[in-house]
């Protein structure tokens, strides 16, 4: 058996430096087991209930409504014969590209901002106003992001107001607004005398930094604090927008804008396939017929995405 006393752990006395360790070791586990489980600070509530000098501000395609809305209020127009069908083909590659890149190319936005002044040139405003409550509800109300929805709501029932800002015409957009409760509308204005169109524009279409100062000029006017306020949107295009406010959300971004969202640290949230990106904020609770209707919209009312 002597042979196998090198197995036998020799005993050996223990150090006073190694007493030290060993109690110092059972202290910090006894008070390590006493203490609750570290926790992540959460975030601060968000919209503020109450808090009147914050707003929030949508951007409308692809953000609320999936796709254009002008798209979708083209193909009301072309169901009601405001164009002929040998139209259609030189503007169904412009919507096939919108749906593929999920961005507006300037040159086709352009063609299509002519082509849709010469259209409405003439016809009254009431009745392009009274047409779109129709065709809100044939082509637009399922196309409402139920997620971006849920995020207007919490501003509204925090008290704040709720705005859509587009370079869709002012028109389409307030029957938007009006149909989910939103407080109003910024959105490009086409010129009219006596309440007919003249096949103008008012200034510029409301579009990139464009958008930025209808935002500042409504702060201004309402009494708001920006660095309180909340921007929404899926374009870089609206990075001037986005920069303005304290609480810039990039929602369905592009890629610039996710780039840029993420370098900034903006939250991001994406609807288009049901993942979270990387930070959210809010709570969650929070074929040949589809290019035509598209391409209708093309050439009504329409001159970019936005």
């Amino acid at each position: 058996m002597a042979a196998l006393g090198w197995l036998t752990p020799r005993r050996r006395s223990a150090t006073a430096r190694s007493v030290l360790a060993g109690e110092a070791s059972a202290e910090a586990a006894r008070k390590s087991s006493q203490e609750a489980p570290p926790t992540t600070p959460e975030e601060p509530e968000f919209p503020v209930i109450g808090d009147d000098r914050a707003a929030a501000f949508f951007d409308l395609d692809n953000t609320v409504m999936q796709g254009a809305a002008l798209f979708h209020f083209g193909r009301g127009l072309y169901k009601r014969k405001f164009f002929e069908t040998r139209d259609l083909a030189r503007f169904a590659w412009q919507q096939a590209w919108f749906r593929l890149a999920g961005v507006e190319d300037p040159e086709h936005m352009q063609d299509a901002r002519d082509s849709a002044l010469s259209i409405v040139k003439g016809h009254r405003v009431a009745e392009l106003e009274s047409i779109g409550e129709e065709i809100y509800d044939e082509y637009m109300a399922d196309r409402i992001w139920p997620g971006t929805r849920a995020l207007a709501q919490a501003h509204l029932d925090a008290g704040q107001k709720v705005w859509l800002v587009t370079a869709a015409p002012v028109e389409i957009a307030q029957v938007i607004a009006r149909r989910l409760g939103l407080t109003g509308a910024l959105g490009t204005v086409a010129e009219s005398v006596d309440g007919v169109y003249t096949g103008k524009l008012v200034g510029e279409p409301l579009h990139g930094p464009a958008k930025a100062e209808a935002v500042r000029a409504l702060a201004a006017a309402e009494g708001l604090d920006l660095s309180r306020c909340a921007a929404y949107s899926d374009s870089h295009n609206d990075i001037p927008m986005l920069s303005l406010v304290g609480h810039p959300y990039a929602i369905n971004p592009d890629a610039k804008l996710r780039r840029h969202a993420r370098e900034k640290d903006w939250r991001l949230r994406d609807y288009r396939t049901g993942r979270k990106a990387a930070k959210v904020g809010i709570p969650a609770a929070a074929g040949v017929g589809a290019v035509a209707g598209g391409t209708a919209a093309a050439i009504a009312l329409s001159r970019r995405r936005r």
